[in-house]
């Protein structure tokens, strides 16, 4: 498989090339340094595979993957991460991403290349079916990951409209209740799990549909 790095630092991007040119199913086809180099070198190069960071000077990642994915729906863009990412995770997802790496997790970068190539998502390395990724209101609600294990079931469904997307007011229109009601359950799913805000509300929902 052809392989293209975006990264804007240099030292990243090369270790990555190095070490995923040593694995003998894997071509690293070029490096580029920025969302701007991401659209001209996935034209030029028609990798595989992008696996690019998201936040980089001269044109986010996020950027980038919208100009290339409306130009080609089908491209492969797998991005890389820190754990400090998350309100950028889910908006990767949702345009179509085949999912993303933690950058440090060197050792699970080939097999996830290789689980993208064979048509599914991953997160953080884990394999997950795309259309479990792009369909969180088919989730299956008796099968929570033990941080939503205290929500009720409405406030789960809340949590899974959240991790399609939609705002207060899409919530409260799909759910058939008030702004007020949907923020009061909100605020408890933030109680019960202790996380921040609704973005890690829809990172967690992801993380939770992967397969154990």
């Amino acid at each position: 498989m052809k392989i293209l790095i975006v990264d804007d630092d240099p030292i990243v991007a090369q270790s990555l090339a190095t070490i995923l040119s040593a694995e003998t199913d894997i071509e690293v086809a070029g490096i580029g340094a920025s969302g701007e180099e991401a659209v001209r070198l996935f034209t030029e190069l028609a990798p595989d595979i992008l696996l690019m960071d998201i936040r980089m000077p001269g044109g986010s990642g996020l950027e980038a993957a919208e100009e290339i994915l409306a130009a080609h729906d089908r491209a492969r863009i797998v991005f890389l991460t820190t754990f400090s990412d998350d309100e950028y995770i889910v908006r990767a997802l949702q345009m179509g991403a085949r999912g993303y790496l933690i950058k440090q997790d060197i050792a699970q970068i080939a097999p996830a290349l290789r689980s993208v190539m064979a048509g599914v998502c991953v997160l953080e390395g884990q394999v997950m079916e795309r259309s479990t990724i792009m369909a969180p209101t088919q989730a299956v609600t008796h099968q929570r990951n033990t941080i939503f294990a205290r929500l009720t079931d409405r406030e789960y469904e809340v949590v899974e409209a959240v991790a399609q997307g939609l705002d207060n007011a899409q919530v409260a229109e799909r759910l058939f209740m008030s702004e007020g009601t949907v923020r009061n359950h909100i605020s408890t799913v933030l109680a019960k799990t202790g996380l921040r805000n609704r973005t890690q509300v829809a990172v967690a929902w992801y993380r939770s549909e992967l397969p154990n």
